[in-house]
């Protein structure tokens, strides 16, 4: 960031959100430990839903919702239901440092899907980008991607391929709005995906619910997740699209894993290596590249 921008209005919202959702990893590691995958998503989704409903409700957009709910719904799937479950099952066998520096890879796979979906070609350094980003991913993904099953029948192997998965839903999920929900409520879209997501998980949560009462912890950890870093971030991002604009608040995924290693850090006990933080950078800079965010830091220059 250049001095100037140190004085914008939208810097501490800006922070504020990726130190929110860089402690969901935190939080729904704590949830999904006790819980398990599927009821913790699905109580996440109905959590948020819970949230945002009386917002929506409060600015009269039911009835845009009412004329698009089955492809709102259908993308609370894809971009809700089935990353957060992924996220959910990788956080109880690989850290939240790891799943986070994965999670950054979201804006290469939607450059990817953009490509060949919508036949929005990259150029130049774009393409460069995506190279760079999917070899950091791999060289991140080779030392620590083991399919032998540990003590407690999970491998790390099939964590960091459910959280590309999850980048993958995300991508896909982002070239689904552009194409089918193109000047649609930001706010309407995101109440409708988490209603659509939570009675798409209804049926999951009840069936796989644990037998034995989870924690206090457990349940806190899962408010905070449903309620803050997902419902508030959300009404957050919304914030920042409208004071930043979309490609500039893309952005946030830079400061994500920063946030998440310091929480796994402080709060877990979880290492950090200097061969992740190399991939991590080869990684971010791939995406930067990508994203051609050189450009726009010359355009608000």
């Amino acid at each position: 960031m250049t001095p100037r921008s140190l004085h914008k209005p939208w810097l501490l919202e800006f922070i504020l959100l990726a130190a929110i959702w860089g402690a969901s990893f935190l939080f729904t590691r704590l949830g999904a430990a006790e819980f398990g995958a599927l009821p913790a998503t699905g109580m996440r989704v109905s959590i948020a839903a819970a949230f945002l409903l009386p917002l929506l409700l409060a600015r009269g957009q039911w009835p845009t919702l009412a004329r698009h709910w089955k492809k709102v719904f259908f993308l609370g799937m894809l971009n809700s239901g089935i990353p957060f479950a992924c996220y959910a099952f990788a956080l109880m066998s690989i850290t939240t440092g790891l799943s986070s520096l994965l999670n950054a890879t979201v804006p290469l796979f939607g450059a990817l899907v953009a490509w060949f979906w919508l036949k929005d070609r990259p150029h130049g350094l774009k393409i460069l980008g995506l190279l760079i980003g999917f070899v950091g991913v791999a060289m991140l993904a080779w030392g620590k991607a083991s399919f032998k099953p540990d003590a407690s029948g999970l491998s790390s192997g099939w964590a960091v391929v459910a959280c590309l998965v999850a980048c993958l839903c995300y991508g896909l999920a982002a070239s689904y709005t552009r194409r089918y929900l193109g000047g649609v409520s930001s706010l309407v879209v995101a109440t409708g995906s988490q209603l659509g997501a939570t009675l798409g998980l209804a049926l999951p949560t009840w069936w796989f619910w644990p037998t034995t009462t989870p924690s206090t912890t457990a349940w806190l950890a899962m408010l905070v997740v449903g309620v803050v870093c997902t419902g508030i971030a959300y009404v957050l991002y919304f914030r920042l699209i409208e004071k930043m604009g979309a490609s500039t608040s893309l952005t946030v995924t830079f400061l994500i894993p920063v946030f998440a290693i310091l929480y796994g850090v402080l709060f877990l006990g979880e290492a950090v290596t200097p061969w992740m933080l190399l991939c991590g950078a080869i990684i971010l800079a791939g995406t930067a590249l990508s994203l051609d965010l050189l450009k726009l830091r010359r355009l608000a220059a």
